[in-house]
């Protein structure tokens, strides 16, 4: 397998053969077995500073894509694939931690450079570089741009003729927080639509096959690359609801709160009393976005922990948690940075999602809302404590005593903390 200077070479050689054989080594050598390696990083860096170049614009057919396009598409598309995978973890045999922590750290400056092909006249660079774009975002320092680029990414990328375009659309849509109902059941009436023509196209026999042969090769071409890159286990195919059971149930109400004056162990605040959040999956809740430090939020609380805990790693300090007693949550983080947010259930913030409360009501109310509501049948799963999380949110709902009431105390969380038996500190289980 060449080194990686030959391979960047190569790939803008006029000659079309050894661009497209190029090509195809990048994705062997960098991206091999949908891994990152020490040279990924550098060399997805070196690619950004390619793609201005004129001879970028050359046609092709390429190894791991349907269709014609231009070496700048491709290589748009060899940076989405490569931001997909930084999303992953260590347990995924994604890379080792060090390779995809340098993997990471230069999705600020990928998106940087790939800004400017979002609006190309060409509508193959402009989708793969708004499907990198979207993937990019997943990082929480980007997390400021989505709202620039969501409309875009709805209007362009959820149309797309490529089904992998229209799925990024629809995951990264989902995962900001956004309703993508209309869009899962365009795609399945699209599925549906096209298995009928292909059953009538296929019958000698049957009415209406002229019209289904005719109606498919009306059918723009799916570019979409034959072997998509990622791993997201099944769930690459595109979120679809969960069948409900039952009628639809009403939304939670949150707890009225104590009597005005009582100022005992178990006051719950009134309505008037709590600040009120919303929260973008995987970004962040209120006026925090996961990946702060410590310093950063006490900044933006505008208070300093009441409570913080740290654990010891051989000679290694970590900070595990701290408590912010009048904002009325606890902050837990991972290598010092931000990683989760509990509301705390009697006095924390009031967070809405599509207007319902989910702080400080019945948690049995908000998890039948919230099953009802799953844009996944697979994304719901529970705790060994019984908590239901929902990993399309980055949402978990424990309980929490207020006096003789139980009542809800939401965790907002990063995809590495789903898995709530390993990664909440023990003093988190404790809370009762």
């Amino acid at each position: 397998m060449p080194d990686t200077p030959d391979v960047l070479g190569a790939v803008l050689a006029v000659d079309p053969v050894r661009r497209v054989r190029a090509v195809g080594d990048l994705y062997r050598l960098l991206l091999h077995q949908e891994q990152v390696f020490p040279a990924t990083a550098p060399a997805a860096l070196v690619l950004t500073g390619l793609l201005g170049d004129p001879r970028t614009l050359a046609e092709d057919r390429w190894e791991r894509r349907a269709g014609r396009r231009s070496l700048r598409a491709e290589l748009l598309n060899w940076l989405a694939s490569f931001a997909d995978i930084a999303r992953l973890d260590v347990e995924d045999g994604a890379g080792t931690a060090q390779d995809l922590a340098a993997a990471r750290a230069v999705r600020p400056e990928l998106h940087d450079r790939v800004l400017e092909f979002c609006d190309a006249g060409d509508p193959l660079v402009r989708e793969a570089a708004l499907a990198a774009t979207a993937l990019l975002l997943a990082d929480p320092a980007l997390a400021s741009s989505v709202p620039r680029y969501a409309p875009a990414v709805r209007e362009i990328l959820a149309v797309s003729a490529d089904s992998h375009y229209r799925w990024i659309a629809r995951e990264r849509l989902a995962a900001w927080g956004e309703d993508v109902t209309g869009l899962v059941t365009a795609e399945e009436e699209r599925r549906a639509a096209l298995d009928r023509a292909h059953v009538l196209a296929e019958d000698p026999f049957g009415e209406g096959q002229e019209q289904a042969i005719r109606w498919l090769e009306e059918q723009p071409e799916d570019t979409a690359a034959p072997e998509r890159l990622g791993r997201r286990r099944e769930d690459r195919t595109a979120p679809i609801p969960a069948t409900p059971h039952g009628p639809v149930p009403e939304p939670p109400v949150a707890a009225p709160g104590s009597e005005a004056g009582y100022r005992g162990p178990w006051r719950i605040a009134r309505e008037e009393e709590r600040a009120e959040w919303t929260f973008t999956p995987y970004v962040g809740v209120g006026p925090l976005h996961f990946g702060m430090t410590l310093e950063e939020i006490t900044c933006v609380l505008g208070e300093g922990p009441a409570v913080s805990s740290c654990s010891h790693h051989g000679e290694d300090r970590h900070l595990d948690y701290a408590d912010f007693t009048e904002s009325g949550i606890r902050a837990l983080f991972h290598d010092g940075r931000l990683g989760c947010v509990a509301a705390d259930a009697l006095t924390g913030p009031q967070v809405r999602l599509d207007a319902a409360p989910l702080t400080g009501c019945a948690p049995s109310h908000v998890e039948d809302w919230l099953v009802h509501r799953a844009t996944r049948p697979d994304s719901l799963a529970y705790s060994v404590a019984g908590d239901p999380v929902f990993a399309d949110l980055g949402l978990a709902i424990r309980s929490q005593r207020a006096g003789d009431l139980v009542l809800s105390r939401p965790l907002f969380l990063l995809h590495d903390w789903l898995d709530l038996w390993h990664a909440l500190p023990g003093e988190e289980w404790n809370r009762s």
